[in-house]
């Protein structure tokens, strides 16, 4: 596979992850793809620039400092990113505000309803993101 397809070999075979982005109501602003192997950060890196959001609510593998929340920061953009249980320093977030990240996990568990998403039929980026696009606009 050439690397631009973003379909990585993992234990099970070919693989990608999806990351995506969605508004306050649930419904799906950005996606990107990346290799099954490759780190959350690296699918954030993409669609970091892209946030139109006043604030940013992700789970504990978007608390990396240089990565993430200095540039949204610099952005000047309210942050609910939990740190890891590991941090030297825990940062403060609003919990209540924490608990509609699940629409995000809605919006996954809507498009995997989709068979040939589910199972990563499609073996190019292409085809694959349309399939996501596609299936996010019936959502």
């Amino acid at each position: 596979m050439a690397k631009n397809q973003a379909i990585g070999k993992s234990k099970g075979g070919l693989s990608a992850k999806i990351h995506a982005t969605t508004d306050a109501l649930g419904n799906p602003t950005s996606s990107a793809l990346t290799p099954g192997k490759a780190h959350d950060l690296d699918g954030a890196d993409l669609q970091l620039s892209e946030i139109q959001a006043k604030i940013v609510i992700a789970d504990k593998a978007f608390s990396a400092e240089d990565r993430i929340i200095l540039p949204l920061k610099k952005a000047g953009k309210g942050i609910v990113i939990p740190s890891k249980s590991n941090a030297k320093e825990l940062r403060d977030y609003d919990k209540h505000l924490y608990n509609s990240r699940h629409l995000i996990e809605n919006f996954f568990c809507q498009v995997k309803k989709y068979r040939g998403i589910a199972t990563r039929y499609d073996k190019t980026v292409r085809n694959f993101l349309s399939a996501i696009y596609l299936a996010a606009s019936v959502i």
